[in-house]
């Protein structure tokens, strides 16, 4: 399937400069693209490559000045990468299976009730009372428990398990190995050292526009909701503990971990291999570095912290130079003392 420069800036509102009748089949890394592919650049540390690319058509920003000649077309965006991530996802619209039907082996329960052009992947298992919007896709081996609300237009991965009670709204993705709504991690000790499970009679919601990565666990609340709010996205390996709130449009890369009952704001930014403790309040705009450890709520939105235990991100830097330089420090302060000595001595 080839697609012309001409028509490729229809699709994304571009402006072409050189021939607008070259023809791309594909897409490439502006370093590594052949004849036939389409690149982006975004990053200027990658504007030398703009010069030498074997690409036939590069997207790049409406105010990039040129330092040179440049063989491939171009088309001009006000934001180069936004283009290239609307321009992916139309291409993947195209090119995408538009899977329907129920394949077997699979059990679906006789109280289920399927919306239209739903697809159910073989092996699947679909409990009581549950209700799947219309064109709503389940993978194969994808288990959803009694009672489990999923919207249109959602797609849940193979492997996926979701337990009884949960809801699942709009245009969701669920990827392979995701467990949602398994039991809170709730126990109570006992005088004689033991610890009695509490049950978990709450669910997880998971509003419209969500994206889970693979193998990512969200507990159920021990009463009430887990709730992931609308246009959330979590990458792969996150575990959100029970009753928790993500809040709208907050990102979360891989490995993070939030302890119970935390409510993280809208648009929070959380880091890999971040680690938050329960029951804290995450202001909108927060946004915690890789590898930090929030042990405080964070009240002043659109701030930054970084270090374990997490604090602010610009006076984290700062102490991270003068850490650096204390062999230095320590130098000066002995020759320091050494001059006051002999001063003291001359003096005395």
């Amino acid at each position: 399937m080839q697609f012309s420069a001409t028509q490729i800036a229809g699709l994304i509102n571009g402006k072409v400069e050189g021939d607008p009748e070259v023809a791309v089949d594909s897409f490439g890394k502006i370093e590594e693209a052949r004849p036939g592919q389409l690149a982006f650049l975004a990053n200027p540390k990658y504007e030398d490559h703009l010069y030498t690319t074997r690409a036939s058509i590069i997207l790049l920003n409406d105010h990039l000045a040129l330092k040179g000649k440049v063989q491939a077309t171009l088309i001009r965006v006000p934001d180069a990468y936004l283009a290239f991530a609307a321009l992916l996802s139309k291409y993947q619209e195209m090119v995408k299976q538009h899977l329907t039907g129920i394949q077997e082996p699979s059990y679906i329960s006789t109280t289920a009730m399927l919306g239209e052009h739903v697809f159910i992947g073989a092996f699947a298992y679909i409990g009581e009372d549950v209700k799947i919007g219309n064109h709503t896709k389940v993978y194969p081996q994808v288990y959803i428990g009694d009672g489990v609300n999923i919207g249109e237009d959602s797609v849940i991965l193979p492997g996926a398990k979701i337990y009884s009670g949960c809801v699942i709204g709009k245009q969701v993705t669920i990827h392979a190995g995701c467990v949602i709504g398994s039991d809170g991690f709730g126990f109570a000790p006992q005088t004689d050292g033991s610890f009695k499970k509490i049950p978990q009679m709450g669910n997880v919601v998971v509003e419209d526009g969500v994206e889970i990565g693979a193998n990512t666990t969200i507990d159920r609340a021990t009463i009430g909701s887990t709730l992931i709010r609308a246009g959330a996205k979590l990458d792969n390996l996150i575990q959100i503990a029970h009753n928790v709130e993500v809040g709208n449009h907050t990102v979360i890369a891989a490995q993070a971990g939030v302890s119970g009952s935390t409510k993280l704001g809208k648009n929070v930014m959380v880091g890999g291999q971040v680690g938050i403790v329960g029951h804290l309040q995450i202001a909108d705009g927060s946004r915690i570095n890789a590898q930090s450890g929030v042990t405080k709520s964070l009240k002043t939105p659109n701030s930054a912290v970084t270090g374990s235990p997490a604090y602010d991100y610009t006076s984290a830097l700062r102490s991270q130079v003068a850490v650096r330089h204390l062999p230095d420090f320590e130098k000066r302060i002995q020759e320091l003392e050494r001059k006051l000595a002999q001063l003291l001595a001359v003096n005395s």
